[in-house]
């Protein structure tokens, strides 16, 4: 029986997309310098460094993107810019509230994420009985098996009592699955994939769960 369900946060629960775009136009705003500029920086640091802290991360590359521009020395004031802009802007998708709402009538629920999106600046303080956030407390990021580990522990339940629910297929279904903690794939490629335990919308989240339930009770066989 499914007792408790842990979400991922960015395109998952939280809008990371349009807190993102907020921050890069706030940091436009103040420098002039050109929003698409900014973007390829980042995602160039992100494919160079995955394992470093998210914020280390924007960081980094808000520092190269200046520094070309020889503004290197506005790197502080500018890191404030564009975070008060991302966290002013980081809000929950339209149905999330509503869902939380139903599913803790029956489930334990985690927030457990690799980056920055902490749920109290996101519109979602309150709603978790625990969060973990990567590479605090010597938790590791996903898919590494340890960041799963410490879900189970925190949750209190048993590992195939436990349910992840995330965006992205290796960090967060397989990675999930190899720490033997059944998964949910909000996929939104548009591809299926076999042996995976699915959604499109997140609002298809409760009958996916309550039909897993049914069937570990019947005993048929079951991909969460």
């Amino acid at each position: 029986m499914i007792r408790a369900v842990v979400f991922d946060a960015d395109d998952t629960l939280v809008d990371i997309r349009a807190a993102v775009r907020a921050g890069l136009e706030a940091v436009h705003g103040r420098t002039g310098i050109d929003v698409d500029e900014l973007r390829a920086d980042a995602s160039a640091h992100w494919r160079r460094t995955p394992e470093l802290p998210a914020r280390q991360i924007r960081i980094a590359a808000l520092n190269e993107t200046l520094t070309r521009h020889g503004r290197a020395a506005e790197l502080d004031e500018i890191t404030e810019v564009f975070f008060a802009a991302r966290y002013a802007h980081s809000r929950p998708f339209p149905e999330v509230p509503a869902l939380l709402d139903e599913l803790s009538r029956d489930y334990t629920l985690g927030y457990a994420t690799n980056a920055n999106s902490r749920a109290d600046l996101c519109g979602l303080g309150g709603r978790f009985a625990f969060e973990i956030y990567a590479l605090t407390n010597g938790v590791p990021k996903k898919p590494d098996p340890a960041f799963f580990h410490e879900v189970v522990r925190l949750a209190g339940v048993a590992a195939d009592e436990v349910v992840y629910v995330g965006d992205d297929y290796e960090h967060d279904v397989a990675g999930g699955q190899r720490a033997g903690v059944r998964t949910v794939w909000l996929n939104k490629t548009g591809t299926r994939v076999s042996g995976v335990t699915q959604i499109e919308r997140l609002t298809d989240l409760p009958g996916a769960l309550a039909e897993a339930d049914r069937l570990s009770l019947t005993g048929d066989a079951e991909t969460l």
